[in-house]
């Protein structure tokens, strides 16, 4: 299937590994030029190597912390400058530290909110304008499954997440008009580094083994496995083409079934 995304401009942000390496890998796959980012100047190079050799198209890498909002305004700003255009902007971050509500600090908020929710803001008024104008965009934000069904151990991912979902909804409605269409994609249980360091975490504090975790989330999951990378990253190459032409407003669960809610 052609998705329609050669020569198309695609901003991805932590693309340097996970999922956001791999979106990028997807989106450059299907003839998008791509600009990414990440904090790791080294990993970064790395990765804008390895998606040049695999697709053959122009990568601008730059480091930078998406936080920071006058960062993001001179990638974008270059990006523009660099290609003419942004047709897709794909946000993504780490997620905040895996802490029970008793655990955590105000300043555990404070930067989980301006991890996950505020740098997703500030892409959205540097890119929306540019969409705006062209009459066509896909603004694509990752969160997690968190936002449909809360997980234990994560009340920062599960709460801030869920504000992302909020700001996705009300700019589908606001941009829809436009032709900018803005969905949120939302993986489960993926076999990322993230993941790791996760399930590593909730072992030391339940005084059991990364392995059993692992098989604990497995087991909840009707398909009986993890995700892969590239599964997550195709719906979202998906959502970014011609073929999503009337999804927006959307929330989509790539997690193998795992969330039980009806919506």
């Amino acid at each position: 299937m052609d998705l329609g995304l050669k020569d198309r401009v695609a901003i991805v942000a932590a693309s340097s590994q996970g999922l956001g390496k791999g979106v990028a890998l997807a989106l450059a796959r299907e003839g998008a030029k791509l600009a990414i980012c990440a904090r790791t100047p080294g990993a970064l190079q790395a990765a804008a190597e390895e998606i040049r050799r695999a697709a053959g198209v122009e990568v601008l890498a730059r480091a930078m912390d998406v936080t920071a909002g006058d960062q993001v305004h001179d990638l974008v700003e270059e990006t523009q400058k660099r290609f003419g255009r942004i047709d897709v902007c794909v946000t993504n971050a780490g997620g905040p530290p895996s802490k029970t509500f008793a655990e955590t600090s105000a300043d555990d908020w404070i930067s989980a909110v301006n991890l996950n929710l505020m740098s997703t803001v500030h892409f959205a008024r540097e890119v929306l304008p540019v969409m705006q104008k062209q009459r066509w965009g896909r603004f694509i934000t990752i969160t997690s499954v968190a936002v449909k069904q809360p997980i234990d151990g994560l009340i920062l991912s599960n709460s801030v997440r869920s504000a992302v979902n909020g700001l996705v909804k009300s700019l589908a409605n606001e941009y829809g008009r436009y032709n900018v269409l803005v969905n949120n994609v939302c993986p489960g249980y993926t076999r990322t580094e993230r993941l790791t360091e996760l399930s590593t975490g909730l072992a030391a504090r339940g005084a059991t083994t990364p392995a059993e975790i692992e098989r604990q989330w497995t087991h909840q999951i009707p398909l009986g496995r993890l995700a892969e990378v590239e599964e997550f990253a195709s719906v979202v190459a998906f959502l970014a083409s011609d073929r999503a032409s009337y999804l927006t407003g959307v929330s989509l669960a790539v997690d193998g079934g795992l969330v039980r809610g009806m919506s």
